[in-house]
């Protein structure tokens, strides 16, 4: 019988910010690693909850994080997109957020803080691509329909989480040059990585109700149905490999 999955809402800080993310894992006194999951520009709502008690129920302890600061979220786009722009203008508090996130995960009852990994949807994805640039001590890193423009370059030998990346081929909100630019950027770290683009699928093709959204904001957004389940399935055997 699988073991039952407990969540919480967890309050957490960065500087002057108090931070509400939410948290997803098991009932067993097993140790266990520990995922980061980076919310959309929407914020950490019901999707990016959900997926955490996904993560849960692979073993995992999941902590859904909180980039914006109360638990903000939008719920239309011009509000997403002064949200994740406000953080994006002030990389070093971004920084100190997700910093916070992971430190809390690291001290979780029955969490082994030597095996922490994180994974992002869009905005979420180019946080997490931003930590492993930076270095961090993540054992892995997964971007879903993420940017990949980088913040910060680094050197070879500097990146220290094995990436992926989960891509739709079709998505015209990341444009072919970011794509090369990654790659080049990865290559010249000497990164541990692996890029998959998804036939067909569009920006957000993780998500079910990106195409909801697409229309009433006119982006160019859409669920993919077997691009959801095979990138969850890809991560779900790359999380296995950098946790072994």
């Amino acid at each position: 019988m699988a073991a039952a999955i407990e969540t919480e809402p967890v309050t957490y800080s960065a500087g002057d910010t108090t931070l509400r993310g939410f948290l997803a894992t098991t009932a067993t006194q097993q140790s266990r690693p520990g995922v980061l999951v980076v919310h959309e520009w929407w914020g950490l709502n019901d999707y990016i909850r959900r997926r955490a008690r996904m993560l849960a129920e692979l073993g995992y302890t999941a902590l859904a994080v909180d980039m914006y600061g109360d638990g903000r979220v939008a719920d239309n786009a011009a509000d997403a997109g002064a949200l994740m722009t406000a953080v994006l203008n002030d990389r070093k508090a971004a920084e100190a957020r997700f910093a916070a996130a992971y430190d809390l995960l690291k001290a979780q009852p029955g969490t082994d803080g030597g095996r922490i990994a994180a994974i992002g949807y869009c905005f979420g994805g180019a946080v997490v691509l931003h930590a492993a640039r930076l270095g961090l001590p993540l054992r892995g890193v997964v971007s879903f329909h993420g940017a990949l423009a980088s913040m910060h370059t680094p050197t070879p030998g500097g990146v220290h989480a094995k990436i992926l990346v989960c891509h739709g081929a079709d998505d015209s909100l990341v444009p072919d040059g970011d794509v090369a630019a990654f790659k080049r950027e990865m290559d010249h770290a000497r990164a541990d990585y692996r890029f998959v683009a998804y036939e067909h699928a569009k920006h957000g093709f993780t998500n079910p109700e990106a195409d909801a959204n697409g229309k009433n904001y006119g982006i160019p957004l859409a669920y993919d149905a077997a691009a959801d389940r095979r990138s969850w399935q890809d991560m779900r055997e790359f999380l296995g490999r950098v946790f072994a």
